[in-house]
């Protein structure tokens, strides 16, 4: 038995199987903002704990094959006010009065630090999360209607992340991390991070094959 068929036995629809596939992005998006206030090592080279973050770019695939561009692109700008309005919620939070036993063992400071910083970590996220995942949607749309439209589907996965990737490494280190972090530091990032999101993209193109140009649910509702 396929995934296929498995997923069509499991008798979705339409509006369940968008869920799934919308879902599983946002919470991607949203668990890699916040891992990112960690700056970690790959190695020698420097970069945020945001790793989770590399499945957007194929994940964001599925739904544009399964779902088309227009969800694709909903997707991303929902992605972006969700990530942002969570992070105005934390900083509410960090405003609240601590409860003393609890800020004497270093939670209050410890919450301002990650949080503080986590306000720019968003805005440099959903900025370069924006400008790249809308650029992997038009690659990838231009790619299925014109020259990569007979060729393998993985090929879908290279061309549009190998447009996206850059972009949102570059973009994404300057804002959140300008002025904290040396600009040796951010390259190391940058350099890290296209190649952290090149190994997924290639750990992970294979899942471009579990959604089927046919849909996947079997009712509208």
């Amino acid at each position: 038995m396929t995934f296929y068929d498995w997923i069509r036995q499991r008798n979705l629809s339409k509006s369940q199987i968008t869920v799934i596939l919308t879902g599983f992005y946002i919470f991607f998006a949203l668990t890699a903002n916040i891992a990112a206030t960690k700056v970690t090592y790959f190695g020698s080279l420097i970069m945020d704990a945001g790793i989770i973050y590399c499945l957007t770019f194929t994940w964001r695939d599925l739904i544009h094959k399964q779902l088309g561009k227009s969800v694709a692109l909903t997707t991303i700008w929902v992605a972006g006010i969700a990530n942002l309005l969570a992070a105005l919620y934390f900083q509410g939070v960090v405003l609240l009065p601590a409860e003393t036993e609890w800020a004497a063992a270093g939670g209050q400071v410890a919450w301002e630090f990650l949080f503080s910083i986590q306000i720019r970590i968003v805005i440099g996220s959903v900025i370069a999360m924006i400008i790249a995942e809308l650029c992997d949607t038009w690659t990838y749309q231009l790619w299925t209607q014109g020259p990569g439209k007979d060729k393998p589907q993985f090929l879908r996965v290279f061309v549009s992340n190998a447009v996206s990737i850059p972009i949102d490494s570059i973009i994404f280190p300057i804002i959140a991390f300008g002025g904290i972090l040396s600009m040796d530091v951010i390259w190391q990032m940058f350099l890290a991070n296209i190649f952290i999101k090149a190994l997924f993209t290639v750990a992970a193109f294979w899942m471009i094959y579990l959604v089927p140009e046919k849909p996947l649910y079997t009712r509208k509702d």
